[in-house]
Protein backbone atom coordinates (compact mmCIF):
# COMPACT_ATOMS: atom_id res chain seq x y z
CA UNK A 1 0.00 0.00 0.00
CA UNK A 2 1.34 3.53 -0.54
CA UNK A 3 2.25 5.28 2.06
CA UNK A 4 1.46 9.23 1.24
CA UNK A 5 3.09 11.78 2.96
CA UNK A 6 1.26 14.02 4.89
CA UNK A 7 -1.32 15.62 2.79
CA UNK A 8 -4.28 18.08 2.80
CA UNK A 9 -6.58 18.51 -0.23
CA UNK A 10 -8.97 21.23 -0.26
CA UNK A 11 -12.38 20.62 -2.22
CA UNK A 12 -16.35 21.22 -1.88
CA UNK A 13 -15.81 24.25 0.42
CA UNK A 14 -13.79 22.00 2.70
CA UNK A 15 -10.31 20.72 3.69
CA UNK A 16 -9.70 17.29 4.12
CA UNK A 17 -6.41 15.08 4.77
CA UNK A 18 -5.08 12.24 3.35
CA UNK A 19 -5.61 10.69 -0.10
CA UNK A 20 -9.26 11.20 -0.51
CA UNK A 21 -11.03 9.16 -3.46
CA UNK A 22 -13.00 12.06 -5.53
CA UNK A 23 -14.11 10.25 -8.83
CA UNK A 24 -15.97 7.16 -10.11
CA UNK A 25 -15.69 5.16 -13.12
CA UNK A 26 -18.96 7.55 -14.99
CA UNK A 27 -16.26 10.31 -14.06
CA UNK A 28 -15.05 12.11 -17.37
CA UNK A 29 -11.34 12.69 -15.99
CA UNK A 30 -11.60 9.26 -15.51
CA UNK A 31 -11.98 7.53 -18.04
CA UNK A 32 -11.10 10.61 -21.01
CA UNK A 33 -8.49 12.18 -19.15
CA UNK A 34 -10.13 15.25 -19.27
CA UNK A 35 -8.20 17.05 -15.99
CA UNK A 36 -5.27 20.04 -15.92
CA UNK A 37 -2.85 21.30 -12.52
CA UNK A 38 -0.02 22.98 -12.22
CA UNK A 39 2.41 23.12 -9.84
CA UNK A 40 3.99 25.34 -7.42
CA UNK A 41 6.49 25.35 -4.16
CA UNK A 42 6.25 26.83 -0.51
CA UNK A 43 9.83 25.97 0.98
CA UNK A 44 11.13 28.37 3.89
CA UNK A 45 7.88 29.68 4.81
CA UNK A 46 8.34 31.25 0.90
CA UNK A 47 5.85 30.85 -2.02
CA UNK A 48 7.49 32.11 -5.22
CA UNK A 49 5.36 32.92 -8.35
CA UNK A 50 1.58 31.33 -6.84
CA UNK A 51 0.36 33.48 -8.63
CA UNK A 52 1.62 32.63 -12.09
CA UNK A 53 1.21 28.71 -11.69
CA UNK A 54 -3.29 29.40 -10.76
CA UNK A 55 -2.64 32.20 -13.33
CA UNK A 56 -1.84 28.83 -15.75
CA UNK A 57 -3.75 26.52 -14.28
CA UNK A 58 -7.01 28.28 -15.28
CA UNK A 59 -5.79 28.56 -18.99
CA UNK A 60 -5.00 25.38 -18.80
CA UNK A 61 -8.82 24.62 -17.73
CA UNK A 62 -9.63 26.72 -20.81
CA UNK A 63 -7.80 24.60 -23.13
CA UNK A 64 -9.17 21.61 -22.28
CA UNK A 65 -12.79 22.75 -22.70
CA UNK A 66 -13.27 23.00 -19.10
CA UNK A 67 -15.09 25.95 -17.09
CA UNK A 68 -11.95 27.63 -14.54
CA UNK A 69 -13.97 28.31 -11.43
CA UNK A 70 -11.58 29.96 -9.49
CA UNK A 71 -9.96 33.34 -9.57
CA UNK A 72 -6.03 33.03 -9.34
CA UNK A 73 -6.76 35.23 -6.33
CA UNK A 74 -8.27 32.91 -4.52
CA UNK A 75 -6.22 30.02 -5.48
CA UNK A 76 -3.62 31.78 -3.76
CA UNK A 77 -5.29 32.44 -0.56
CA UNK A 78 -6.29 29.12 -0.48
CA UNK A 79 -2.47 27.87 -1.24
CA UNK A 80 -1.37 30.09 1.75
CA UNK A 81 -4.33 28.76 4.18
CA UNK A 82 -3.47 25.30 3.23
CA UNK A 83 0.55 25.60 3.89
CA UNK A 84 -0.02 27.00 7.61
CA UNK A 85 -1.38 23.42 8.09
CA UNK A 86 2.25 22.40 8.00
CA UNK A 87 4.97 22.40 10.10
CA UNK A 88 6.78 24.48 7.76
CA UNK A 89 10.05 22.10 8.57
CA UNK A 90 9.38 20.16 5.10
CA UNK A 91 8.89 21.51 1.72
CA UNK A 92 5.43 21.68 -0.08
CA UNK A 93 4.47 20.65 -3.20
CA UNK A 94 1.21 22.98 -3.93
CA UNK A 95 -1.39 20.75 -6.73
CA UNK A 96 -4.34 23.20 -7.87
CA UNK A 97 -6.40 21.03 -10.22
CA UNK A 98 -9.84 20.82 -12.57
CA UNK A 99 -10.94 17.85 -13.90
CA UNK A 100 -14.24 17.04 -15.80
CA UNK A 101 -17.17 14.79 -14.09
CA UNK A 102 -19.80 14.49 -16.63
CA UNK A 103 -19.94 14.10 -20.43
CA UNK A 104 -21.45 16.91 -22.66
CA UNK A 105 -23.01 16.16 -26.09
CA UNK A 106 -20.77 13.11 -26.52
CA UNK A 107 -19.08 10.84 -24.27
CA UNK A 108 -15.58 11.97 -25.83
CA UNK A 109 -16.74 16.12 -24.76
CA UNK A 110 -16.68 17.20 -21.39
CA UNK A 111 -19.28 19.64 -19.87
CA UNK A 112 -17.43 22.60 -18.76
CA UNK A 113 -20.42 22.87 -16.25
CA UNK A 114 -19.50 20.07 -14.64
CA UNK A 115 -15.80 21.70 -14.00
CA UNK A 116 -14.33 20.78 -10.24
CA UNK A 117 -11.40 22.43 -8.46
CA UNK A 118 -9.45 20.53 -6.06
CA UNK A 119 -6.17 22.36 -4.38
CA UNK A 120 -3.77 19.34 -3.57
CA UNK A 121 -0.56 20.47 -0.95
CA UNK A 122 1.87 17.58 0.34
CA UNK A 123 5.18 17.24 1.85
CA UNK A 124 7.93 16.68 -0.45
CA UNK A 125 11.10 17.97 -0.22
CA UNK A 126 13.40 20.29 -2.54
CA UNK A 127 15.58 18.29 -4.93
CA UNK A 128 19.43 19.26 -3.99
CA UNK A 129 22.25 19.70 -6.83
CA UNK A 130 24.11 16.58 -7.30
CA UNK A 131 24.99 13.83 -9.18
CA UNK A 132 22.53 13.85 -12.15
CA UNK A 133 22.55 12.00 -15.72
CA UNK A 134 20.96 12.35 -18.69
CA UNK A 135 20.75 10.85 -22.11
CA UNK A 136 19.10 10.84 -25.50
CA UNK A 137 14.83 9.67 -25.89
CA UNK A 138 13.77 8.33 -28.82
CA UNK A 139 9.98 9.19 -27.96
CA UNK A 140 9.12 12.48 -29.28
CA UNK A 141 6.87 15.45 -27.50
CA UNK A 142 3.80 16.23 -29.29
CA UNK A 143 2.75 19.15 -31.60
CA UNK A 144 -0.34 21.51 -31.35
CA UNK A 145 -1.92 19.80 -33.75
CA UNK A 146 -1.82 16.74 -32.00
CA UNK A 147 -2.18 17.02 -27.98
CA UNK A 148 -3.30 19.71 -26.03
CA UNK A 149 0.48 21.24 -25.57
CA UNK A 150 -0.76 24.17 -24.42
CA UNK A 151 -1.84 23.60 -21.53
CA UNK A 152 -0.56 21.42 -18.12
CA UNK A 153 -2.63 18.50 -18.85
CA UNK A 154 -2.65 14.89 -17.10
CA UNK A 155 -3.10 12.85 -20.11
CA UNK A 156 0.46 14.55 -21.48
CA UNK A 157 1.94 12.74 -18.92
CA UNK A 158 2.48 8.56 -19.97
CA UNK A 159 4.34 10.42 -22.71
CA UNK A 160 6.95 12.14 -20.21
CA UNK A 161 6.82 8.70 -18.21
CA UNK A 162 7.65 6.11 -20.52
CA UNK A 163 10.52 8.13 -21.48
CA UNK A 164 11.61 8.47 -18.17
CA UNK A 165 11.17 5.21 -17.86
CA UNK A 166 13.25 4.14 -20.97
CA UNK A 167 16.35 6.25 -19.91
CA UNK A 168 16.16 4.85 -16.77
CA UNK A 169 15.97 1.13 -17.55
CA UNK A 170 19.26 2.37 -19.44
CA UNK A 171 21.34 3.68 -15.91
CA UNK A 172 20.21 7.28 -16.75
CA UNK A 173 18.74 9.44 -14.16
CA UNK A 174 16.40 11.65 -16.99
CA UNK A 175 16.98 12.34 -20.71
CA UNK A 176 16.35 14.72 -23.43
CA UNK A 177 13.01 14.63 -25.37
CA UNK A 178 13.17 16.41 -29.44
CA UNK A 179 10.40 17.91 -30.82
CA UNK A 180 9.18 16.19 -34.38
CA UNK A 181 11.51 18.28 -36.36
CA UNK A 182 14.58 16.84 -34.13
CA UNK A 183 15.03 19.30 -32.27
CA UNK A 184 15.76 19.07 -28.09
CA UNK A 185 12.54 20.21 -26.59
CA UNK A 186 13.25 19.54 -22.78
CA UNK A 187 13.68 16.88 -20.25
CA UNK A 188 11.21 14.22 -19.08
CA UNK A 189 10.45 16.12 -16.27
CA UNK A 190 11.65 19.70 -16.65
CA UNK A 191 13.45 22.25 -18.76
CA UNK A 192 16.82 22.75 -19.85
CA UNK A 193 19.57 25.08 -20.50
CA UNK A 194 23.34 24.92 -21.84
CA UNK A 195 26.18 27.04 -21.60
CA UNK A 196 29.02 27.58 -23.75
CA UNK A 197 31.97 30.24 -24.08
CA UNK A 198 29.77 32.16 -21.42
CA UNK A 199 26.66 32.14 -23.22
CA UNK A 200 23.64 30.52 -21.75
CA UNK A 201 21.28 28.78 -24.07
CA UNK A 202 17.88 27.23 -23.92
CA UNK A 203 15.08 25.56 -26.61
CA UNK A 204 12.99 28.41 -27.65
CA UNK A 205 9.01 27.56 -27.14
CA UNK A 206 7.73 26.36 -30.56
CA UNK A 207 4.78 24.66 -28.72
CA UNK A 208 6.05 21.26 -28.31
CA UNK A 209 6.65 21.90 -24.76
CA UNK A 210 5.55 23.87 -21.49
CA UNK A 211 7.30 26.91 -21.13
CA UNK A 212 7.89 26.53 -17.57
CA UNK A 213 7.40 29.39 -15.05
CA UNK A 214 10.81 28.39 -13.04
CA UNK A 215 11.77 28.68 -16.47
CA UNK A 216 11.00 31.78 -17.54
CA UNK A 217 11.77 33.11 -14.11
CA UNK A 218 15.57 31.88 -14.71
CA UNK A 219 15.82 33.76 -17.86
CA UNK A 220 14.64 36.81 -16.55
CA UNK A 221 17.01 36.62 -14.02
CA UNK A 222 20.11 35.95 -15.44
CA UNK A 223 19.36 38.85 -18.41
CA UNK A 224 19.04 41.03 -15.38
CA UNK A 225 22.17 39.90 -13.97
CA UNK A 226 23.88 40.65 -17.72
CA UNK A 227 24.10 37.19 -18.67
CA UNK A 228 23.37 36.31 -22.60
CA UNK A 229 20.01 34.01 -22.37
CA UNK A 230 19.43 32.43 -26.07
CA UNK A 231 16.58 31.30 -27.11
CA UNK A 232 16.96 29.12 -30.02
CA UNK A 233 16.54 25.75 -32.00
CA UNK A 234 19.03 23.03 -30.14
CA UNK A 235 20.68 19.88 -31.16
CA UNK A 236 21.32 16.73 -28.94
CA UNK A 237 24.93 17.46 -30.36
CA UNK A 238 24.84 21.03 -28.95
CA UNK A 239 24.12 19.71 -25.64
CA UNK A 240 26.56 16.93 -26.07
CA UNK A 241 29.54 19.49 -26.87
CA UNK A 242 28.36 22.71 -23.87
CA UNK A 243 30.70 23.37 -21.25
CA UNK A 244 27.74 22.79 -18.43
CA UNK A 245 24.21 21.61 -18.82
CA UNK A 246 21.39 22.55 -16.10
CA UNK A 247 17.92 22.22 -15.78
CA UNK A 248 14.89 24.38 -14.18
CA UNK A 249 11.86 22.59 -12.93
CA UNK A 250 8.89 23.56 -10.28
CA UNK A 251 10.13 20.57 -8.20
CA UNK A 252 14.02 21.01 -7.80
CA UNK A 253 14.26 24.53 -9.14
CA UNK A 254 17.58 25.18 -10.77
CA UNK A 255 19.97 22.48 -10.34
CA UNK A 256 22.68 20.85 -12.51
CA UNK A 257 23.17 17.90 -15.14
CA UNK A 258 26.78 16.14 -14.44
CA UNK A 259 26.68 13.77 -17.00
CA UNK A 260 24.99 13.35 -20.66
CA UNK A 261 25.70 9.92 -21.84
CA UNK A 262 29.52 8.82 -20.86
CA UNK A 263 30.44 12.69 -20.61
CA UNK A 264 31.15 13.58 -17.31
CA UNK A 265 30.49 17.22 -16.84
CA UNK A 266 31.31 19.77 -13.60
CA UNK A 267 28.45 21.70 -12.17
CA UNK A 268 29.35 24.99 -13.54
CA UNK A 269 29.12 28.67 -12.81
CA UNK A 270 26.09 30.12 -15.38
CA UNK A 271 23.90 27.08 -13.51
CA UNK A 272 25.25 27.98 -10.28
CA UNK A 273 24.57 31.75 -10.49
CA UNK A 274 21.26 30.84 -12.19
CA UNK A 275 19.86 29.00 -8.75
CA UNK A 276 21.40 31.66 -6.53
CA UNK A 277 19.55 34.15 -8.39
CA UNK A 278 16.35 32.08 -7.88
CA UNK A 279 16.94 31.60 -4.49
CA UNK A 280 17.63 34.94 -3.80
CA UNK A 281 14.21 36.28 -5.91
CA UNK A 282 11.74 33.70 -3.75
CA UNK A 283 13.08 34.69 -0.68
CA UNK A 284 12.43 38.55 -1.45
CA UNK A 285 8.89 37.62 -2.49
CA UNK A 286 5.37 36.61 -0.85
CA UNK A 287 5.55 34.38 2.46
CA UNK A 288 2.68 31.98 3.90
Amino acid sequence: MTKWSQTWTYVDGAWLEGNPPLTGPRSHAFWQASSVFDGARVFNGLMPDMDQHAARLNRSADALGMKATMTVDAIVELAREGARKFDGKTALYVRPMYWAEGDGPSAILNDPETTRFLLCLYEAPMGEPGASSITLSPFRRPTIENAPTDSKAGCLYPNNARALREARARGFDNCLVRDMLGNVAETATSNIFLAKDGIVYTPVPNGTFLNGITRQRTIALLREAGVTVVEKSLTYGDFTGADEIFSSGNYSKVVPITRIDERTLQPGPMGRKARELYLAYAASGPRI
